[in-house]
């Protein structure tokens, strides 16, 4: 029979003592549903479980001790906290599991599921515990433990999932510890385990407690005959206070629902030898091990009568035959953000075949599992969640292929500044003097003249941007003329404006079409031409302003806002505060969607000493550029973050932080950076 649950990253040592190094390679080719796409976000080294802060960074536990932050789409160089000193992470144990609290945004509070080393040896005294850390910028400090000396003696079966429920309260899911715990009358090990089946022990478990620690009060284990677990096994007359529900193996990952008002999740069960389950999680449930394994007798394919009084079967389990024997991460999906087909469907992974999957209902009150993402590679995906991506979501997943990343599979999207449509800003330049763009990887294009200000932008609607002009004096008239080749076929060519005028094309209406509109800086007016019809004049900012444009609400339209050198302070139209200082003398406003909410930060670029700023972000200044580099942020990786780069006119080099490869020469002396407020940036500094 297998003895291990989980081959996370001490595939090395089994628990039978057996050597021998493991390393995962790359997927020959992962494979989505059309419509959606999986790429990497990160190379994160034995990472086990992940949780997203209300800002937007994605904090990773690797199973070494580290937790590593994840912030504008880059892997931050320093972990939050370390915990290797006093970790094992031999077998199966290690860091485990990561939670964000739920008020976070006012308490700071981020929980940790470790290995603690207790006796020294990491031997068969070692045990498991949770505590509570408070996040001052990256950093993870002031260390609380909430449960302790949770038995892990065989090194395997520790569970280690930490989530924060709709309640409020966090759960907790503990395995059996493989072998029976010290003390007592032991039973054995594997499945004659029974250590799960002990009220008085808190392992083979879900726990829940509350931020503190406390018990709360709607847990079913309390009052007479109870006791507190939170420092391990108690009296055999008595219960854990802590229990939520019980008979499990090693319930590795949990799945909670965001969808509705009340908790809602599903308990990831690996099996010993026939069976892989998905429980649903009820207060008071005892799941049967080791009694039971999936629907059946433990051990079993056959003997799967009505379950004993008492014991509540898996809503769906799978046998081994086709290769898939550990589950392992899932998740809910989000309402809205999926097509229907996936509206509040529940995905689990497999991590010995690599796959995760979409359970549906089967039409007889069960359920039938059906193939999402395959060709993961072996060791994938290890945790799943649901996390911020461009105003929606998209779904995460943990994997110890090739070292160890972070994925995210996204559906399709429009990316400012993709001439091609592959979802990632392109780079690109337009030459004045011949009047044509560059585009990296593509052909040439001649459109335009020499005084034209390149103003691409997606003007159709396709997700592609279309190569446009601005002509200031249009045939010598003064009326600005706009001449647009669209993507889609054919031209536009529209008078919009005066030579004196600021183009400012962005979707002011919310229909996934950019609008021509203009800025006229000597009376502080917009002038929008929405493509849903009409006209739209407003007077908003003054002379000498700067128009920056763009969603800072995440409601699909463009705000209108300036940004005022002379008191380096932003104004925008709507807002509570409306006026907001940021900056100072020299600065570029650099607005855009670096932290991947869907929102546009306030931002700039300091020419002086080539350093971003960042408004309200933990990291809110981070050095990359050098005095006269261009910034020219866009997602050129796709990730759904703005990445941090510039357009350096010495070299004709482009530099994109956390980009492979981070530095490419494209263009020459002269040419003007394709980014998407490039147009009426460089009026004012270049």
């Amino acid at each position: 029979m297998r003895r291990l649950t989980l081959l996370l990253v001490s595939l090395s040592v089994l628990v039978t003592g057996l050597g021998g190094g493991v390393v995962f390679s790359d997927p020959a080719g992962a494979a989505v549903p059309a419509g959606f796409t999986d790429q990497v976000i990160a190379s994160v080294g034995s990472p086990t479980a992940m949780d997203f802060t209300p800002d937007g960074r994605l904090l990773v536990a690797q199973q070494g001790g580290s937790l590593r932050v994840i912030q504008y789409g880059l892997l931050l160089p320093t972990s939050a906290i370390n915990l290797s000193a006093k970790l094992c992470s031999n077998f199966e144990r290690g860091l485990l599991g990561v939670a964000v609290d739920s008020s976070f945004a006012t308490n700071r509070y981020v929980f940790l599921y470790y290995t603690f080393n207790k006796a020294g040896d990491c031997g068969t005294a070692t045990v498991n515990r949770v505590s509570r850390f408070v996040m001052t910028g990256n950093t993870l400090g002031s260390e609380v433990v909430l449960i302790d000396n949770i038995p892990s003696p065989a090194g395997n079966h520790n569970g280690g999932d930490l989530e924060f429920a709709k309640d409020n309260l966090l759960y907790i899911s503990v395995g059996d510890g493989g072998c029976d715990y010290p003390g007592g009358t032991p039973s054995g090990c594997a499945g004659a385990n029974d250590a799960a089946r002990d009220p008085n022990a808190p392992v083979g478990k879900i726990l829940r407690i509350d931020r503190d620690g406390g018990i709360p009060a709607a847990n079913p284990f309390t009052g007479a005959g109870t006791g507190r677990c939170n420092n391990g096994v108690i009296a055999t007359n008595l219960k854990c206070q802590e229990t939520f529900a019980s008979g499990l193996r090693n319930p590795f990952r949990m799945g909670f629902d965001p969808n509705g008002a009340a908790p809602k999740f599903h308990i990831n069960d690996v099996g010993q030898s026939a069976w892989e389950e998905i429980d649903d999680g009820v207060a008071g449930a005892d799941y049967g091990w080791n009694a039971r394994e999936g629907h059946c007798a433990t051990g079993s394919t056959t003997n799967c009568s009505t379950p004993p009084v008492g014991m509540t079967n898996p809503i769906f389990d799978y046998g081994r035959s086709d290769g898939c024997v550990t589950i392992t991460g899932g998740a809910f999906v989000p309402d809205g953000v999926w097509p229907a087909a996936y509206e509040g469907k529940y995905l689990f992974a497999d991590y010995g075949c690599g796959k995760i999957f979409r359970l549906d209902p089967n039409g007889s009150g069960g359920f039938n599992r059906v193939d999402f993402a395959t060709g993961l590679g072996g060791g994938s995906a290890v945790d799943l969640t649901f996390g911020p991506w461009k105003g929606s979501q998209a779904l995460y997943y943990t994997t110890y292929t090739n070292g160890g990343q972070v994925h995210m599979i996204t559906t399709a999207t429009t990316t400012a500044g993709d001439y091609n449509g592959d979802a990632k800003a392109d780079i690109g330049v337009f030459r004045p003097s011949i009047g044509t763009w560059f585009v990296r990887n593509a052909t040439a294009i001649a459109y335009g003249t020499n005084g034209d200000i390149p103003v691409g932008a997606d003007y159709d609607g396709d997700g592609i941007t279309d190569q446009a002009v601005y002509r200031p004096d249009g045939a010598g008239s003064g009326t600005g003329i706009w001449y647009v080749r669209r993507s889609t076929g054919g031209e536009t060519v529209l008078a919009y404006g005066t030579n004196t005028d600021i183009p400012a094309p962005a979707d002011y209406d919310g229909d996934s079409k950019a609008d021509f509109a203009v800025y006229r800086p000597g009376s502080g007016t917009w002038f929008v031409r929405q493509s849903t019809g009409g006209e739209s004049v407003t007077v908003y900012g003054t002379n000498g302003d700067i128009p920056v444009p763009t969603d800072y609400t995440g409601d699909g339209r463009a705000d209108l806002a300036v940004f005022r050198p002379s008191n380096s302070t932003w104004y925008l139209r709507g807002q509570v505060p409306d006026a907001l200082a940021y900056g100072t003398s020299g600065d570029i406003p650099v607005p855009a969607d670096y932290t991947g909410d869907g929102k546009s930060d306030i931002a700039v670029f300091r020419p002086s000493n080539g350093t971003w700023y960042l408004r309200g972000q933990s990291l809110e200044a981070l050095a990359y550029g050098t005095n006269g580099d261009i910034p020219v942020p866009g997602d050129y990786d796709g990730n759904g973050h703005t990445d941090f780069a510039v357009f350096r006119p010495s070299n004709s080099t482009w530099y994109m932080l956390g980009a492979s490869p981070e530095a490419v020469a494209y263009g020459t002396s002269g040419d003007v950076p394709l980014w998407a407020m490039m147009g009426w940036i460089r009026r004012f500094f270049f």
